[in-house]
């Protein structure tokens, strides 16, 4: 009997509650910041079309320059560098 209880007590020991780690994966839809600045902002490969389409006109177009050809954009809060016509970087200024 005392050795029937001790694995009973032994088993009850082990099924104690545990802890999980929970992982979410945000809906891809939703827009996040693209780096601690908290701004929101075109990021590597998007078209002029669509930076405009989803950003707006920019307060500033500038004119290529180089070759590759690197146009500027500037918004109120970040400027857009693309090649072409795609997007290569988007950088928030200090």
């Amino acid at each position: 009997m005392k050795g029937s209880f001790f694995i009973a007590a032994l088993l009850m020991a082990t099924c104690l509650p545990t802890q999980a780690e929970v992982i979410s994966i945000t809906d891809p839809r939703y827009q996040v910041p693209n780096d601690a600045s908290g701004v929101i902002r075109p990021t590597r490969g998007m078209s002029m079309t669509q930076v405009s389409a989803q950003f707006g006109q920019p307060t500033q177009k500038h004119n290529p320059v180089g070759q590759p050809p690197i146009t500027r954009w500037v918004y109120p809060d970040f400027v857009v560098f693309f090649e072409y016509s795609s997007v290569i970087h988007s950088v928030v200024p200090r």
